[in-house]
C-alpha cells in the first residue's frame, strides 16, 4: 500500500447524499477478487449510458475532473452493502481522499485498509470545500495528513480529526498484511519454538 502523507490535487464536487456502495460499484462488477481494474467502472451507472457511452454531464467525465484525487461528497457516503470493491474502485480510479459530513461505518474502515483517507467535517465546512471543488482543475486542494489539515485553493485551512492508529497505518503505507509483516521476526520465533516443542504438529 502506498504511503499517504501530503496530497495536493484536483477535487471533484459530488453533492449527492446517500451515495451507496452499489452506486459506487454496481454488483455486476463484483465477480473479481483483484483490487485493480475497477476504476473504469466507478459510478458506472452514473458515468455511462446503456450503450456504454460516457454521460458528459457526470462530474468525473468532465475534462477538468478526469484526474480527480479528492472527492467532496454529500452526507452518508458509502452506505448500503459492505462490499470492499467500493474502495477498490475509488482507489483504482486514482481518488485518495473522500470528504463528507458522514460515512457508513464499514465503508469508512475499508477506506483506511485500501490507502484512502476518509475525512469527516461539519456541513458548513464541507459546503465551502464543495464550492472550492466546483472551480475545476485550476483550484487544487491540499490534504496534509501529518498536520491533519485541508487547505483550499484560496488558502483557507480546515483541521480534521483522524484516529491515531489509522493515521499511523496510512502514513506508513500499512494495510492488514503490512501490519502483520511488521511482526515477522516474532512470528518466526514463535513458529520455530512451536516446531521444537511440538514437532508432531
Amino acid at each position: 500500500m502506498e504511503k499517504f502523507e501530503k496530497l495536493q490535487g484536483i477535487a471533484a464536487p459530488m453533492p449527492l447524499v446517500n451515495i451507496d456502495t452499489d452506486m459506487i460499484i454496481p454488483k455486476v462488477f463484483l465477480k473479481t477478487i483483484k483490487r485493480s481494474g475497477l476504476g473504469v467502472n466507478l459510478f458506472d451507472e452514473m458515468r455511462y449510458d446503456r450503450d456504454g457511452n460516457e454521460i458528459p454531464d457526470f462530474v468525473l467525465n468532465k475534462p477538468q475532473y478526469r484526474d480527480t484525487q479528492i472527492l467532496v461528497a454529500g452526507d452518508n457516503f458509502g452506505c448500503g452493502s459492505s462490499r470492499e470493491h467500493a474502495p477498490w474502485a475509488i482507489a483504482d480510479f486514482g481518488i485518495k481522499c473522500v470528504i463528507s459530513t458522514s460515512f457508513a461505518d464499514i465503508f469508512f474502515s475499508n477506506c483506511f485498509k485500501n490507502g484512502i483517507l476518509p475525512i469527516v467535517l461539519p456541513k458548513e465546512q464541507v459546503d465551502i470545500l464543495m464550492q472550492d471543488a466546483e472551480k475545476g482543475s485550476n483550484a487544487r486542494m491540499t490534504v496534509d495528513l501529518e498536520a491533519q489539515e485541508i487547505t483550499t485553493s484560496d488558502g483557507e485551512v480546515f483541521p480534521f480529526e483522524v484516529d491515531s492508529f489509522k493515521k499511523h497505518c496510512l502514513l506508513n503505507g500499512l494495510d492488514d498484511i503490512g501490519l502483520t509483516m511488521e511482526k515477522a521476526d516474532a512470528i518466526k520465533s514463535f513458529e520455530d519454538k512451536m516446531a521444537m516443542d511440538r514437532p508432531w504438529v
